[in-house]
């Protein structure tokens, strides 16, 4: 799949969102929460937990579509919500999902030109 076809998929969605979202949450924790507790800034953690905030959201709606659209068991979408809540835990199940989106793409016909 090309970088300008990843967002077109379910799989592709969830997996670029998983990226931002997994990202926001490591800076939350090792720049902004630091900058906070010390050297006093807590509009860091105001600003950059915001922004993992709505990503957070933006991920669990991702699973939801992805877990619709392949028809996967709730299992799966709970290892992806319990990911979510882990530190680089979705960097860490983004093998799965790029397996299940080659998968996919080995099943679905190639667009002819």
């Amino acid at each position: 799949m090309t970088r300008t076809g990843v967002l077109r998929t379910p799989l592709g969605r969830l997996r670029w969102i998983g990226y931002l979202e997994g990202a926001s949450f490591v800076v939350l924790l090792g720049v902004a929460m630091p900058l906070k507790y010390l050297a006093g800034m807590p509009l860091a953690v105001r600003i950059v937990g915001s922004a993992h905030g709505a990503l957070f959201v933006a991920y669990l709606v991702a699973i939801a579509l992805a877990v619709r659209a392949k028809a996967w068991p709730l299992r799966e979408a709970g290892t992806l919500v319990v990911a979510s809540l882990l530190p680089l835990g979705p960097f860490l199940v983004d093998g799965r999902l790029r397996a299940a989106e080659r998968g996919a793409d080995a099943t679905e016909p190639t667009p002819t030109p």
